[in-house]
């Protein structure tokens, strides 16, 4: 189970200096607006991805008069992950079991964290990066050479794309950077694809437990047309990449569409009922993760009560808890969230209140 047994966190944001131990199920951290509720999760988040889920910059996780902000976790099955993060031209130091890594992946791959949040909203009304984030996190943790071969795709599109704004494209040169990438692209989509394929009974299941959309579609898009080989597209497409200079077709464009139908959904439905299928869609992986890795990963839920009434909040709960993973939610007012449980399941209570935290 990838369960935090011990959390410390120092100098991110208004949290000096935190220590906490959660419950293995249900956290429930609550405290008024700019306590540093949602701090908490981000320094969680920042341990499974390296990324905050706040701000793409680095300035604004350390506190204004300190250098760095560490933060350390240990697992129920004992791997500690730690990480620092410096001014000192972005630095940072990763460190699993002690030992220190170049990338994310293993930090990752033991910590599998979800969020839950305003920006969740994204995946409804952002541009296809968004959704196809969402897509390859599914399947990083499901099918370990695709991160490999993710980053073989990339590659082979960054220099296809230095070729296609020469003034004098080396066609053979590009013949042979079409052929890798055409070979990584059907890789790729094979992995996706093959993910979606149980990701969408899952997640329609789970949806129907929590709103009906009748005329709701959800689908996975490639990239390229369907019914024709990559090659044969950017083939036939090349006069267009290097007028844009770019490659407009491949796995770079995969998708996920989702429309109400002939819009799309965030066009039709209300911010609830968003609020809604985006968790249907996050708890989905949690299950299917589950189902494949025997792990449903951690699962971070910002202001859960926004945009929801207690109706509807109790389903939610109730499928975060049927998932059996750990959980830390962030309300103003406990008693928003404290009934949402099964009675069996007792949630951990945190307040928080400038920075400092306490059962």
């Amino acid at each position: 189970m990838a369960a935090i047994s011990r959390l410390d966190v120092l100098r991110l944001r208004n949290l000096s200096e935190v220590h906490i131990s959660p419950a293995d199920s249900i956290n429930i951290l609550s405290g008024d607006n700019g306590s540093g509720k949602t701090s908490l999760l981000e320094a969680i988040h920042l341990l499974g991805s390296g990324r905050s889920f706040r701000s793409q910059k680095l300035e604004p996780l350390i506190q204004d008069t300190q250098d760095e902000c560490i933060v350390f976790g240990e697992l129920q099955n004992g791997i500690s992950i730690g990480l620092s993060k410096s001014r000192k031209q972005g630095a940072h130091v990763l460190k699993v079991l002690g030992e220190r890594q170049r990338s994310w992946v293993e930090a990752a791959r033991h910590l599998p964290v979800q969020v839950l949040n305003s920006e969740s909203f994204s995946l409804l009304e952002g541009s296809p990066k968004v959704r196809r984030r969402f897509l390859d996190w599914g399947v990083f943790h499901v099918e370990h050479e695709f991160v490999s071969n993710w980053r073989d795709a990339a590659k082979c599109l960054a220099h296809r794309n230095l070729l296609l704004k020469e003034r004098n494209l080396d066609r053979k040169q590009l013949l042979a950077w079409d052929v890798e990438l055409c070979r990584l692209a059907d890789l790729l989509d094979e992995s996706r694809s093959s993910y979606f394929a149980a990701f969408l009974p899952l997640f329609e299941e789970i949806l129907r437990t929590l709103i009906s959309i009748p005329t709701l579609s959800v689908s996975y898009s490639r990239g390229w047309d369907e019914g024709r080989s990559l090659e044969d597209v950017l083939s036939g497409n090349l006069i267009r990449d290097i007028k844009y200079g770019a490659t407009q077709n491949g796995p770079h464009r995969a998708d996920i569409v989702v429309r109400v139908g002939r819009l799309g959904a965030d066009e039709v439905l209300s911010r609830g009922q968003q609020k809604l299928l985006v968790s249907a869609m996050k708890i989905a992986q949690g299950h299917l993760l589950s189902r494949i890795n025997g792990v449903a990963g951690v699962y971070l839920v910002d202001d859960l009560p926004s945009e929801l009434d207690a109706a509807n909040r109790m389903r939610v709960c109730g499928l975060l808890a049927e998932l059996g993973c750990q959980v830390f939610l962030t309300c103003v007012d406990q008693s928003e969230l404290e009934n949402c449980w099964p009675a069996a399941l007792l949630p951990r209570k945190f307040h928080v209140e400038h920075g400092k935290i306490w059962q």
